[in-house]
């Protein structure tokens, strides 16, 4: 029998005090700048959304600066509600970029991954360090794009491994179930599309470190992208990782990036060399 995909990736259906949640991230993403060092609105490219807020250490620590990329089945929210996702990193010494992105269905999702990788590109071209991809939900998706992307066709100039490490928050790796649920009104994916879009048929980005991490309490649909993407990638050569968090729905994942003592916080530390 397959999967009932509609009630498998309905996320906001599957856990009824989301829009508290929500409302919570508003909140203390908001007390977070008041009281951080920041930049924001730093444009990368021409859109009003293609801009990323930047939270800095007091003293810098590793060897790479970290992407958050925010989620929303691409259709939803803003980084606003995300900066205090830089907390934890911050107080380990990295410097966070939050960054924003167009919305379907004003642009394909095709469009979304090109501008994640413009965004990774101009952090390059302004620091001249690495970038760890880390993204939740949709945000997990283009993570993974942005490190399986070969940069020489974005820009020639660009390094080769530019995005070294990416880390996958419930993340979506195979777009095609999609397809077959109202998510789909917004993005309006055809198989092809589903296909193209989805970073588990691209080429394997092998030597580089792909982190998938997921919700003990999301559902099978979502436990199984992960391991997906995991298993294919890693008999591809990407040293790959599977973890669960115990007890987190979709929503309160992310909840321990604002911790420098969690466990999430120093992996992603660790993938920037700190």
């Amino acid at each position: 029998m397959s999967p009932d995909y509609e009630s498998e990736y309905n996320n906001r259906a599957r856990v009824p005090e989301h829009p508290g949640i929500i409302a919570g991230w508003q909140a203390d993403a908001a007390a977070y700048r008041s009281e951080a060092l920041c930049e924001l609105d730093v444009s990368y490219g021409e859109g009003e959304r293609q801009a990323y807020d930047l939270f800095k250490p007091e003293t810098i620590r590793g060897n790479a600066l970290v992407m958050f990329i925010h989620g929303g089945y691409w259709q939803a929210l803003d980084r606003s509600y995300f900066s205090h996702m830089a907390r934890g990193l911050n107080r380990l010494g990295l410097p966070v970029a939050v960054v924003g992105y167009d919305l379907c269905p004003q642009v394909h999702l095709g469009h979304i991954v090109w501008e994640l990788q413009q965004a990774a590109a101009a952090l390059w071209r302004r620091f001249g360090l690495p970038v760890v991809a880390s993204g939740h939900s949709a945000g997990g998706h283009l993570s993974a794009c942005t490190l399986a992307t070969d940069w020489k066709n974005v820009d020639p100039d660009l390094p080769d491994q530019l995005v070294p490490a990416a880390y996958g928050i419930s993340g979506l790796y195979n777009l095609k179930p999609l397809t077959e649920t109202s998510i789909n009104k917004a993005l309006n994916l055809d198989m092809a599309a589903a296909e193209l879009e989805s970073p588990l048929f691209w080429p394997a980005p092998s030597r580089l470190t792909m982190d998938a991490v997921v919700g003990g309490a999301e559902s099978d649909e979502y436990h199984r992208q992960s391991r997906r993407l995991v298993d294919v990638w890693g008999l591809e050569g990407v040293t790959t990782r599977y973890e669960e968090v115990p007890g987190a729905n979709h929503f309160t994942v992310i909840a321990g990036l604002t911790d420098p003592e969690n466990a999430m916080t120093r992996r992603i530390a660790a993938l920037a060399g700190a």
